[in-house]
């Protein structure tokens, strides 16, 4: 179980988050929303240490995370940044191996090697682990770094906007492979802008302004009119989809009054 009581974070003489508390337990996916600079980002990052509190405390299972060390810290939590950049020729089976460098002492065994394979698997690159990772498409490197995430066999693991800059296919891609994860006790934490795809895939959501937790809950709760523009300052009407029974945001958009004419033929 996740515990995040009270968190203050800072850079500087700017405060980021503002005493936001969130509890999540093992199998959840949970959402976290909110317009561009509200401080998601620097959530998940001080969920996993990378940023310290002001105040505030942060739980796993019980423990504080400052009182753990940073192999604990990584056998606990895997985390996939917003920006992923590897300039080395590694090859896609060596990138994931990395997640196993907590549990690693002096070399790989067979078992590493076989969660390694699991992962491959799982995310569907095992077809390309020869690969160098240089020569490898933005979704393909994406899977490769969630694999590496699932090789460290985590309670937790979060995601920075994992289908930013991403094709539909490989959005829903990334998105179904983590909702597995979910399904099968892992907690999973992503930053989503898309509002839809956090209402489909999301069990909870949790919704910041200027680092302030406005809403948490599911989204029914969440996504409401008056939530969405409090936050965001938009219109909006809240539906139900039909296809995929979950509630669907459509921004309410002015007409546009001149839009462009084409030739006969091509328009």
């Amino acid at each position: 179980m996740l515990e995040v009581d009270d968190i203050v974070v800072s850079y500087g003489n700017r405060q980021i988050l503002n005493k936001v508390s969130l509890h999540a337990e093992q199998g959840q996916f949970v959402g976290i929303i909110g317009p561009n600079g509200s401080g998601k980002t620097t959530l998940v990052k001080t969920i996993n240490r990378i940023i310290r509190t002001d105040s505030g405390t942060i739980n796993i299972d019980g423990r504080n995370i400052e009182n753990m060390d940073s192999i604990e810290i990584a056998k606990n939590i895997a985390m996939v940044s917003q920006v992923i950049s590897i300039n080395f020729e590694f090859t896609v089976e060596d990138v994931v191996l990395m997640g196993r460098t907590p549990y690693i002492k002096s070399a790989e065994t067979h078992e590493d090697m076989q969660i390694v394979q699991n992962a491959m698997e799982k995310t569907k690159i095992i077809h390309l682990k020869d690969r160098l990772v240089t020569q490898l498409s933005g979704g393909e490197l994406q899977k490769v770094i969630i694999a590496r995430a699932l090789a460290q066999d985590p309670k937790i693991l979060l995601l920075d906007e994992p289908t930013s800059h991403l094709d539909i296919t490989n959005q829903i891609d990334i998105l179904n492979l983590v909702k597995d994860a979910s399904k099968k006790g892992m907690l999973v934490i992503a930053v989503i802008h898309d509002l839809n795809l956090a209402a489909y895939y999301c069990d909870r959501i949790c919704l910041i302004r200027d680092g302030d937790l406005i809403s948490i809950g599911t989204p029914e709760e969440v996504l409401t009119p008056t939530n969405i523009k409090t936050t965001y300052n938009i219109d909006v009407e809240v539906t139900n989809n039909n296809v995929t029974n979950s509630i669907y945001v459509i921004p309410r958009l002015e007409p546009l009054d001149n839009k462009p004419s084409f030739p006969r033929g091509i328009e």
